[in-house]
């Protein structure tokens, strides 16, 4: 059996935890600069952490695009 392949890098990992840990502390902030309302929910801030994790260059798959 061939070996799987890791989808999303462990440091793409870290930003994920690192912004789950700021959404439960109440202080995640959604929009540019963080200027827009409270994170309400873990998918947003899953979102939040992927989109950062992108934008460092990390190994994480485009988003899904709406259809």
């Amino acid at each position: 059996m061939a070996k799987r392949r890791r989808r999303y890098s462990p440091s793409a990992g870290r930003d994920v935890k690192s912004e789950m840990h700021r959404y439960k502390r109440g202080s995640a902030r959604s929009g540019r600069g963080g200027k827009a309302g409270k994170v309400k929910s873990r998918k947003q801030a899953i979102a939040i952490g992927l989109s950062k994790a992108r934008k460092k260059g990390k190994k994480v798959p485009p988003p899904k695009r709406a259809s």
